[in-house]
């Protein structure tokens, strides 16, 4: 079977799954979606994406319990029944499997734990090939410029030795990083990827990370090998993409986001890039369109 049946048939049971996974969910019903034997379908789930249907059916009840508990002030039974959970003992014991942390507890104090993130797998290969979308998936080409002042705050990061694009670097450092940044409340964004700023790259690097920044007050744990560090106010210009209807035509919409940060006049309306502040990444949803923030300092007159 080539791989571009496979992506079609994988993408297919992610949206089945998206779309049921707080219900019962059967493996024939994930085979019926994919249009294919159950245990064929579940072979192909699984080469694709590195986790089972029910694997990736746990992954993502537990990510909206977290969520649920770190946004309202739920009972964990009642977050667990609302994700799909049927036992309090069950659903406390794959909690803490999953999170390190237990259920009562990270309602408490919601420090970072890994959210789950389901990338949609056949855009994802069309996006690392360098492919684009189906010319009938139509994205707007529209780009609003908005200028945001940043106070003093801190930066969370995670350095990529040696990567320069999105895809190496998944493969060097992970991609849990994602998950885990946007599960922090304080956040003053989502979760980005791109260069640090030059007070923070080590020699022998490619000067790349994936980062989220936070009030210059966090002080709640981070992990290893996750490094914080603060950073001074600055400026930024936050390039807008409209939102899309299809959600696999994220690649599209980044595409057209960096063309036109490429053509900017960044010194026509008095400014250039600055290396203190990292350029924020933030990738492209269908809700929000594509987002990059690009740190500015005004041109001397």
């Amino acid at each position: 079977m080539e791989l571009s049946d496979k992506m079609i048939a994988v993408r297919k049971m992610q949206k089945y799954i998206d779309a049921h996974f707080d219900g019962e969910i059967t493996l024939d019903d994930v085979g019926r979606a994919s249009g294919y034997s159950k245990y064929h379908a579940v072979r192909m789930f699984k080469e694709l994406t590195g986790k089972s249907p029910f694997e990736t059916i746990r992954a993502l009840r537990l990510t909206k319990a977290a969520r649920i508990l770190q946004a309202s002030d739920a009972k964990v039974v009642d977050a667990a029944l609302e994700s799909g959970f049927d036992s309090h003992d069950g659903f406390t014991r794959a909690f803490k499997r999953w999170f390190d942390i237990a259920p009562q507890r990270y309602s408490r104090e919601t420090p970072a734990v890994n959210w789950f993130i389901h990338y949609p797998i056949e855009a994802y290969h069309l996006l690392k090939e360098g492919q684009k979308t189906m010319e009938t998936e139509t994205v707007s080409k529209i780009v609003t410029v908005t200028t945001v002042k940043r106070p003093a705050r801190k930066l969370i990061f995670l350095r990529v030795p040696t990567a320069k694009d999105y895809f190496a670097a998944c493969e060097e450092v992970g991609c849990e990083w994602e998950g885990y940044y946007n599960s922090i409340p304080e956040k003053m964004d989502t979760a980005a990827g791109g260069r640090l700023p030059s007070q923070l790259i080590k020699p022998g690097t490619g000067g790349h990370a994936f980062f989220v920044e936070v009030p210059l007050g966090y002080g709640k744990p981070i992990p290893k090998p996750y490094e914080m560090a603060e950073l001074p106010p600055c400026t930024y210009l936050y390039f807008q993409g409209m939102k899309f209807e299809n959600e696999d035509d994220f690649p599209t919409a980044i595409g057209i986001l960096e063309e036109a940060i490429a053509a900017y006049p960044f010194a026509q309306y008095g400014w250039k890039i600055s290396e203190n502040a990292p350029c924020l990444g933030m990738g492209a949803e269908a809700a929000t369109g594509a987002r990059t923030a690009v740190p500015v300092e005004e041109l001397e007159l």
